[in-house]
């Protein structure tokens, strides 16, 4: 889902405030912007016509014309594959896999030779009273993970979802324990590589990440947890964690934003970092989904302080999907959310539409109408901007995390 955070300066939606003259610029600009969004309210023909205005750049005569891509290009070779399965990508690829898209397990198999790590989301673990349990096994597809392992080498980490109320555990020593033999006993008797933990934002929403000593216990549960199970050897190797974190809400780190200070702290007992790098608009700000100066503005604010020696640890996140958003006006008013690739290539055969390229973001978007005569902006990954992303990650030294491989086209894996 969108996060509500403050916008960089280079955003024209910034609200940001400046001094002197440049302030009495940005007020005009600001007003422009008012005045624009109130006319897609009164007048869907007039924000048709706006909008690309707002969004659309000139081509930068630095890149290549695949900034010019049309909607009969990626309809003919969307489904092209090079037979070259060599990794072009140098670095880490951590593939996400989800039940509720079947796809992602066929490509995971297709394209074994391009990741490093596969996670299947499979696993919640919640309280039941002073017990915890886990949910998900019924999930788990033995044959899929036997095939994997005969086709390449990708370590198999499912990620747990810890939902457990942490005041229940982080404050009791033999809680704590329980979580972790729970954990480590699933990887054991399942045959897994180790997991992908999430569970920072939901602490946040439990207020532990406010209280400066509760937060500290949760960054020793996570650093004893990966201690533990890097002593359990599975497979003639150690098992691996890699923690997924999301990305500063606003320009500067609060209190519940994971920062440099707990990349330190945690050192060697954490694999990866699975960083959570899309997700910047949502249905109420619609806009691109990760635009790529904020993308590397969150690999700042996480490598400052002398953090950028764990660099090699992020997986930053690229979206496989994108967003079809209802900008407000019509009969509309407001609305959308996430589009696959087979909705992406279905709005391209119907509409035909003229694909724009935001530089500011670095993405492609379309703009359609619908018969009931309410505007959409499509905001969808394309081969530059998923390249584009790349080559952030190769600047730092990165990986990559994929959310998910299901849900892209096909020939995004030329680029891995």
């Amino acid at each position: 889902m969108g996060r509500k955070r403050g916008r960089p300066e280079w955003d024209r939606r910034s609200t940001t405030s400046k001094p002197s003259s440049e302030s009495n610029n940005k007020g005009r600009s600001r007003s422009s912007i008012v005045i624009s969004l109130l006319i897609f309210v009164a007048c869907p023909a007039i924000s048709l016509y706006l909008y690309p205005i707002l969004y659309a750049s000139n081509p930068d005569a630095s890149i290549p014309n695949v900034l010019d891509v049309t909607y009969q290009q990626i309809l003919t070779e969307n489904a092209k594959v090079s037979e070259n399965a060599s990794r072009q990508f140098p670095n880490p690829v951590l593939a996400y896999v989800t039940p509720w898209n079947s796809k992602g397990y066929d490509l995971a198999k297709e394209f074994n030779s391009k990741f490093t790590h596969i996670s299947p989301v499979w696993y919640h673990l919640k309280s039941q009273g002073a017990e915890f349990v886990l949910e998900g096994r019924h999930n788990v597809d033995k044959g899929w993970i036997s095939d994997l392992r005969m086709k390449g080498h990708a370590l198999i980490l499912p990620r747990f979802v810890l939902e457990a109320i942490p005041m229940a555990f982080l404050k009791e020593k033999k809680q704590r324990a329980k979580l972790i033999d729970l954990i480590i006993a699933e990887c054991k008797e399942m045959d897994f590589d180790g997991i992908v933990l999430e569970s920072w934002s939901r602490w946040a929403a439990y207020g532990v990440l406010h209280d400066p000593h509760m937060r500290n216990l949760a960054l020793k549960f996570i650093k004893k947890l990966g201690q533990v199970m890097h002593s359990v050897v599975v497979n003639e190797r150690s098992l691996q964690l890699v923690y997924v974190i999301g990305p500063p809400h606003s320009d500067r780190l609060h209190e519940y934003d994971f920062g440099p200070q707990d990349l330190q702290s945690l050192g060697d007992a954490v694999d990866g970092y699975s960083l959570m790098t899309y997700d910047f608009s949502n249905p109420q700000n619609p806009g691109p989904n990760a635009p790529v100066k904020w993308v590397h503005s969150t690999m700042q604010l996480l490598l400052a302080d002398g953090s950028q020696k764990f660099s090699h640890k992020i997986f930053l996140g690229i979206n496989f999907y994108g967003n079809d958003y209802v900008l407000k006006g019509g009969g509309g008013g407001g609305g959308g959310g996430a589009i696959l690739g087979r909705d992406y290539l279905s709005l391209l055969e119907k509409h035909k539409p003229e694909l724009k390229w935001d530089k500011k973001s670095g993405e492609h978007f379309f703009l359609y109408s619908t018969d009931g005569n309410d505007q959409h902006v499509v905001f969808y990954p394309s081969l530059l901007s998923v390249e584009m992303r790349l080559d952030e990650a190769r600047s730092w030294g990165a990986g990559i995390s994929i959310w998910e491989i299901g849900q892209g086209l096909d020939y995004f894996f030329n680029l891995l």
